[in-house]
């Protein structure tokens, strides 16, 4: 028995795909009932509510049971810029927790993201991590799971279709129509009605009719700036053909401007918008870093879409959809509870993309996971991509929320990505390794390891002890790993361990479990601390990154980002912390430029407002946030047997 009081793990030689490993692990050793997971958890019955037999929604009520409890050890995993084939960070957020309790006894959650549908059946794969440290069942964890993406999806696209909807009524109608149609007889105004009453002074007690005319004219005409929308739809999957798209072009999206003669021809009412992929919304962003269902509320109706022509900001609350989002939504701020191929307790909630997006699970997810371990326990939670953007991103936006501070960093790095920073060939999905990547070589490791030394570097500027986990793939030697193990040392890390959690499971992270049960207890939190002071200008923030964590010389800002920066601040949102959306393959916005690059320049191409989850958010380089699919996507390998139901063929 391990640690936990759990069978032990009997790991296959050769490892077997993810999906055989974890559809054995359901049929031969069989999975905790989802009841148990949460008792050993410390969950009361009323707590959670199973979904099927493997999943169950966490209710935010035990974080008020266990208030008064102190907070367990909050450990962050990122990574090195990765290849296009990922360099293991879910794995080793899950390897590192199934080692601290089933190796160690230490009460431990990992806390992760939910997978997009769009990576799924793309290129990268799912989420779940892999070999014998993943989350089972792994094609319920990939596959829809509780449904909160689909939530995302349903409440983003409400919002546009609002959006939609009222610049039509508002083109064709005068003030007197679009009230009497928003208010008609006998119908006083609605809570979200009186949310907007508020917001123009207008006294929200007030029957319609009591509304003098340039009080209706104020509260039914949003008066939108077409120019200033940012707001798009979204759908979770990758498809590059709607990045661009034309709406309203159906033979009754025609409409006689408002103020013409009666006789005046009808118009198409057509206009250029766009999709982004679900895990960019600003919906998705609110949901990893609500604090409750009031908060989410708030944050919600919070949300900008775009401005008036007297430039005020224009919300979801004065398109009447607050309340409606929240409702789409109430599920979906319950993390969901699974297990890993140990037995040790998972919570995956949110699932923003760190290129172009926050890139971190939820606040609320990491604080039910921080009491139910308690003082003495461990709380792994995954911060998307490469360090520079999603660790980035978790210690200034997250943290800066949460108010929780972490106390080790854990830094994911294998030896083929330090050989392609140290100038090995390029590395592509679908393709066989180049001979420099399955042979040691020693001089690309070295010449490589230039960009792990800039990523620690960069964590301590954070005030955290960091941690090196050497991904160990069956190609690499001691040799390699030895050279990887001293520059990180040399650099300031508080250790570098080479962790084998993908063949082993939890016994072979061990020795990078108690690295960083170590580097916990010699942290002092005291030294934590953000890169930037969010009151600076929108503008400072930007370079303050851009130099200290990416190594840039400078940014340059397009005319459109310029006309936003100002527009933001004049409307109060300057004081927000920054979210930058680049590539997550290097330290610059050009992904072919490897190691660290010297004597580049960031540029911002637009800036969007998050105002609802409180950051804005520059795009930089080429980044898109909607990707497109290779000429041999996953989904080719996918198929079920319609006898047993098993998937096939899902990694």
């Amino acid at each position: 028995m391990d640690a936990c009081g759990h069978p032990k793990l009997s790991p296959k030689n050769p490892v077997p795909s993810d999906i055989q490993i974890s559809q054995d692990i359901v049929k031969e050793v069989g999975l905790l009932s989802i009841e148990d997971v949460a008792r050993e958890a410390g969950l009361n019955e009323e707590e959670y509510f199973s979904w099927g037999i493997a999943k169950a929604k966490v209710s935010l009520s035990v974080r008020d049971r266990l208030k008064d409890e102190p907070n367990g050890n909050y450990v962050v995993v990122t990574g090195i810029n990765p290849t296009p084939l990922g360099e293991g960070k879910s794995t080793t957020t899950i390897g590192l927790a199934q080692a601290l309790g089933s190796t160690l006894g230490k009460k431990c959650f990992a806390c992760i993201r939910q997978p997009s549908q769009g990576p799924t059946f793309g290129i990268k794969g799912g989420a779940a991590g892999g070999g014998y440290a993943q989350v089972v069942p792994m094609e319920e964890f990939n596959l829809h799971l509780t449904g909160d993406i689909h939530a995302v999806t349903a409440a983003n696209n409400l919002l546009a279709a609002a959006i939609d909807t009222r610049l039509f009524h508002e083109d064709s109608q005068s003030d007197e129509a679009l009230f009497r149609r928003l208010c008609p007889n006998g119908k006083g105004f609605s809570l979200v009605m009186k949310r907007r009453l508020k917001k123009l002074g207008i006294d929200p007690n007030k029957k319609p009719e009591d509304l003098t005319p340039e009080e209706k004219s104020a509260f039914a005409r949003l008066d939108f700036d077409k120019n200033t929308i940012t707001w798009q739809r979204v759908l979770d999957t990758c498809d590059r053909h709607l990045r661009n798209v034309e709406i309203g072009v159906g033979p009754k999206e025609k409409i006689r401007p408002r103020g013409t003669d009666p006789s005046t021809p009808k118009e198409q009412h057509s206009r250029l918008t766009g999709f982004d992929i679900t895990v960019a919304s600003e919906v998705m962003a609110v949901l990893a870093l609500a604090r409750d269902l009031a908060d989410l509320r708030e944050k919600l109706g919070s949300m900008v879409v775009g401005y008036s022509n007297s430039k005020q900001p224009i919300t979801a609350d004065d398109l009447g959809c607050g309340g409606a989002l929240t409702v789409l939504m109430k599920d979906a701020i319950m993390p969901t509870l699974m297990q890993t191929v140990e037995r040790t307790p998972v919570l995956v909630h949110a699932g923003p993309f760190a290129n172009i997006a926050t890139g971190n699970s939820s606040i609320v997810a990491d604080e039910v996971a921080l009491k139910l371990v308690g003082k003495d326990g461990f709380v792994v939670t995954e911060a998307g991509f490469g360090a520079d953007i999603g660790m980035e991103k978790f210690f200034n936006i997250k943290c800066r929320q949460s108010g929780l501070k972490p106390k080790c960093a854990v830094i994911v790095a294998t030896v083929r990505a330090l050989k392609m920073h140290g100038g090995g060939p390029a590395v592509s999905a679908g393709k066989p390794l180049a001979a420099e990547y399955v042979e040691e070589n020693i001089d690309l490791v070295t010449k490589g390891c230039c960009n792990l030394v800039k990523h620690i570097e960069n964590a301590k500027k954070f005030g955290v002890n960091v941690v090196v986990a050497i991904n160990k793939f069956k190609n690499d030697t001691d040799a390699e790993i030895e050279v990887v193990r001293q520059s990180c040392i040399d650099a300031g890390a508080h250790d570098a361990v080479m962790s084998n959690h993908w063949a082993e499971g939890g016994v072979g992270a061990s020795n990078l479990a108690l690295a960083v049960e170590k580097a916990c207890s010699e942290n002092d939190e005291t030294n934590f601390r953000f890169l930037y002071d969010v009151n600076l200008p929108i503008r400072e923030k930007v370079k303050i990154i851009s130099k200290e964590i990416y190594g840039a010389d400078g940014v340059d800002f397009s005319d459109m980002a310029e006309t936003q920066i100002k527009q933001y601040e004049e409307a109060g949102f300057g004081a927000l912390p920054i979210c930058i959306a680049k590539t997550q393959y290097s330290f610059s916005c050009d992904a072919t430029a490897k190691g660290v690059p010297t004597g580049f320049r960031i540029a911002v191409r637009e800036i969007r407002s998050c105002a609802g989850a409180g950051f804005l958010y520059p795009i930089c380089g080429d980044i898109m946030t909607i990707p497109g699919l290779p000429t041999r996507p996953g989904f080719y390998d996918v198929d079920i047997n319609t006898e047993s139901g098993e998937v096939i063929g899902l990694f």
